[in-house]
């Protein structure tokens, strides 16, 4: 008994020890939602209104490895010129954790843009765009799905280019560009 209440205690023990408390980019973005200053949208592959059935086998398996795509952004205006600072820092301090690859980076003065990914390979679980600019603000786009790899990520957007978006799923995207 005495050994079995040292192997449940030492369970708990690492468990706890286990559970990190970082930030991370789901959290910021679970956290922003409820924050009226950004705009935070969830967009499933549903939005594309493809017919399954007039899909090749490839495009199939290409829709069925993304899972949903997370846009969060953020409208900086002569008010929040402070806000939107501590928030790119926030954003780019979540972006160095070790587990995102950098793809692509640009700098151009104060503006920027990042391509990020999450995994390795054939199994990218997590890609990642994200791009400020002062005179507009933020976004974060966050494409998550299954054994991803770039080449997932181009055959997707030729999808796109055959979809039937539903625009209004999109809408509030608009705000950012008023």
């Amino acid at each position: 008994m005495k050994n079995f209440l040292k192997y449940v205690s030492l369970g708990i023990t690492l468990l706890l020890i286990g559970c990190k408390n970082e930030p991370t980019l789901q959290k910021y973005f679970v956290e922003k939602s409820e924050n009226k200053d950004f705009t935070v949208l969830d967009v499933t592959p549903n939005i594309l209104n493809l017919e399954k059935t007039k899909l090749s086998s490839n495009e199939k398996d290409v829709l069925d490895s993304f899972d949903k795509v997370n846009i969060l952004t953020f409208k900086a205006d002569d008010k929040n010129k402070a806000q939107f600072e501590d928030e790119k820092k926030k954003i780019s301090s979540i972006l160095k954790d070790e587990k995102y690859e950098s793809l692509i980076k640009v700098s151009m003065g104060k503006d920027g843009a990042e391509f990020k990914c999450s995994g390795k390979g054939e199994h990218i679980d997590e890609f990642i765009l994200y791009g400020n600019r002062a005179e507009n603000g933020l976004a974060v786009i966050r494409i998550t799905g299954n054994d991803m790899n770039p080449t997932v990520v181009m055959e997707m957007l030729k999808l796109m280019q055959k979809s039937k978006i539903d625009v209004e799923q999109l809408k509030p995207l608009q705000e950012l560009f008023k």
